[in-house]
C-alpha cells in the first residue's frame, strides 16, 4: 500500500535527519526543511498528508506556523514535536489547530508510529466527510428538485431567499409532495450544511417515546432505560432538526417544543440538568394547523413560533406539465438498475398527466418502479397501467327514486359509505391521501370511519 507524504519542519539538524530515517524505513515520502518559511514554499509546491514541526524555531514559531499551514491547507494535519515548549505552549499549538503534541527525544521516535497513523487517519476521515458533504449539496442542490412549472418554481424560489438564515421553516404539502426533499435542499444550501440534518417523523414515534426520542432521556428515568441516551436535538446541535408530520404531535409536547424555540434549551427525561442547544427547526405537516387549533388539538403561540416562512409544496395534480420531466427522471433511475427499459409510449404517458395522483410524486416514483419491473415489452405503454392510472375514474351513479319512497338517511348513509371505502381501497387506507381525494379534513374523515366502523376488512 501507499504510504503517506510527511513534511518534516525542524532547525535541530541531528534530530531531524533521525526522524526522516524513522519515518523513511516505515515507508513514508518524507520531506524535510530547516525552518517555517522553507516548510511554507514546501507546501506551497507540494501538497503533504502530514506536517512534523517543531515548535520553537528561528524566525516564526511553531504556533504561528501552524496558523500559516491551515490557512494555505484547511485539511492539513499537524503534529507538534518540541523539547522546550512549556505545556502552555503545547496547549496553545492545540487551540491552533495542531492534531497532538509529542515530547522530543530520541528514544521515543521509533513510538511515533500510532499516532501518525491516527493523525493520517483524521485526516482521510476528514477527506472522506467531505466528499460525502460534496454528494449531499449536490444532490440536494436546487436543481435537483425536478419540474418546471410556475407552482413549484415559486416554491423553490421562497426555499433560497431563506436557506442561508436561521428563520425557522414550516413546509406545507399533501403526503408524497416531497416535503422532506425541500427541507434538505434548505439544510445543504445553508451555512449548517456541514453539519448534521436530523430527520424526525412525529407520527411515526408512539406519544409515549416522542419525548424521550427528541429529548433523550438519563438512566433510570423511565421502565428500560437502562443507560443514558441522547435525543434528536443534541444529534442536531449546530446543523438541523426536521420535525416531519409535526400536526401529530400531543399537546403536552407541544408545550415543551414551544420552550426549546424559545429558550434553545431543554432537559433530558429524568433529568434535572439543562441543556443548551443551537438548532435551525423545518417543521413539516400535510395537515391543517389552523384547523387542529381551532379544534383546541394544536398550540396557536407554537403555530406562530413555526410559521415564520411558510413554504407550500404543489400537489402533483397542481403541476401536471412536470410529469413528464418526472417519469424520465424515475425512468433514468429504473435504467440502471433495470437494463432494458427503452421509454414510455405517449398514450401511457398520456394516462399518467390525466390521473389524479393522490400519493403525489412519491406515488409515481412507485408506480415507475413497478412498471420497469414487470412491463410487457421495452417500452411501457398502456397495458403496463394499473387499472385506477390507466382507466376513467368510476361514475358516481345518481340513485333512482322507487314510487313507495325510500328512507333518505339509509340510502345516503350507504353512498357516502361507498365513496369513503372507495378513496380508501384506491389510497390503500391511507386517511391522509384518502381525505384529499374526498376533500375532506383529515379529522373529519377519521371520525366517519370510526362512527361507520368501517375496516380494511369491509372492503
Amino acid at each position: 500500500m501507499s504510504r503517506a507524504s510527511i513534511l518534516v519542519v525542524d532547525d535541530d539538524a541531528v534530530f531531524r535527519a533521525a526522524l526522516c530515517r524513522y519515518l523513511k524505513g516505515e515507508g513514508y515520502a518524507t520531506t524535510a526543511v530547516v525552518d517555517a518559511e522553507s516548510g511554507i514554499e514546501a507546501l506551497e509546491s507540494h501538497p503533504f498528508e502530514l506536517v512534523l514541526t517543531d515548535l520553537r524555531m528561528p524566525g516564526v514559531d511553531g504556533v504561528e506556523f501552524i496558523g500559516r499551514i491551515l490557512k494555505l491547507d484547511p485539511n492539513a494535519v499537524c503534529i507538534v514535536i518540541t523539547g522546550f515548549g512549556s505545556p502552555e505552549r503545547s496547549v496553545e499549538a492545540l487551540k491552533a489547530g495542531a492534531f497532538w503534541f509529542v515530547d522530543k527525544s530520541y528514544e521515543r521516535i521509533a513510538t511515533f508510529g500510532p499516532l501518525i497513523e491516527k493523525a493520517l487517519e483524521n485526516r482521510r476521515l476528514r477527506s472522506s466527510n467531505q466528499q460525502l458533504q460534496r454528494q449531499l449539496e449536490a444532490r440536494y442542490g436546487f436543481e435537483n428538485i425536478i419540474g418546471e412549472s410556475d407552482v413549484l418554481r415559486q416554491a423553490i424560489d421562497v426555499v433560497r431567499k431563506v436557506a442561508d438564515t436561521d428563520a425557522t421553516v414550516l413546509v406545507l404539502g399533501e403526503s408524497g409532495v416531497g416535503k422532506e426533499l425541500f427541507a434538505r435542499a434548505i439544510h445543504y444550501n445553508s451555512s449548517r450544511s456541514e453539519e448534521a440534518f436530523v430527520p424526525v417523523n412525529c407520527g411515526a414515534v408512539p406519544e409515549e417515546l416522542l419525548e424521550s426520542e427528541l429529548f433523550g432521556h438519563v438512566r433510570g428515568a423511565f421502565t428500560g432505560a437502562i443507560r443514558d441516551r441522547i435525543g434528536r436535538f443534541s444529534a442536531a446541535n449546530n446543523g438541523t432538526l426536521f420535525l416531519d408530520e409535526i400536526g401529530d404531535m400531543s399537546p403536552a409536547l407541544q408545550i415543551k417544543l414551544l420552550r426549546v424555540l424559545q429558550e434553545r434549551e431543554f432537559e433530558p427525561v429524568g433529568s434535572s440538568k439543562t441543556e443548551q442547544v443551537d438548532v435551525r427547526i423545518v417543521a413539516a405537516t400535510n395537515q391543517d394547523l389552523g384547523a387542529l387549533i381551532r379544534e383546541g388539538l394544536f398550540r396557536e403561540d407554537l403555530y406562530f413560533r413555526l410559521n415564520v416562512i411558510p413554504i407550500e409544496v404543489p400537489s402533483l395534480r397542481e403541476r401536471r406539465e412536470d410529469i413528464p420531466l418526472l417519469v424520465e427522471h424515475f425512468l433514468n433511475i429504473q435504467r440502471r438498475r433495470h437494463p432494458g427499459v427503452e421509454g414510455i409510449t405517449s398514450g401511457a404517458m398520456k394516462r399518467l398527466a390525466e390521473y389524479q395522483w393522490p400519493g403525489n410524486v412519491r406515488e409515481l416514483q412507485s408506480l415507475i418502479e413497478r412498471l420497469a419491473i414487470l412491463r410487457r415489452g421495452n417500452w411501457i405503454d398502456e397495458s403496463d397501467l394499473p387499472h385506477q392510472v390507466g382507466g376513467p375514474p368510476p361514475a358516481i351513479r345518481s340513485p333512482s327514486l322507487p314510487p313507495d319512497g325510500i328512507d333518505f338517511s339509509s340510502v345516503v348513509d350507504a353512498f357516502e359509505s361507498d365513496l369513503i371505502l372507495q378513496a380508501l381501497q384506491t389510497t390503500g387506507w391511507n386517511k391522509n391521501q384518502a381525505a384529499n381525494l374526498l376533500r375532506l379534513k383529515r379529522t373529519t374523515l377519521v371520525e366517519k370511519i370510526r362512527s361507520k366502523g368501517l375496516t380494511p376488512s369491509a372492503d
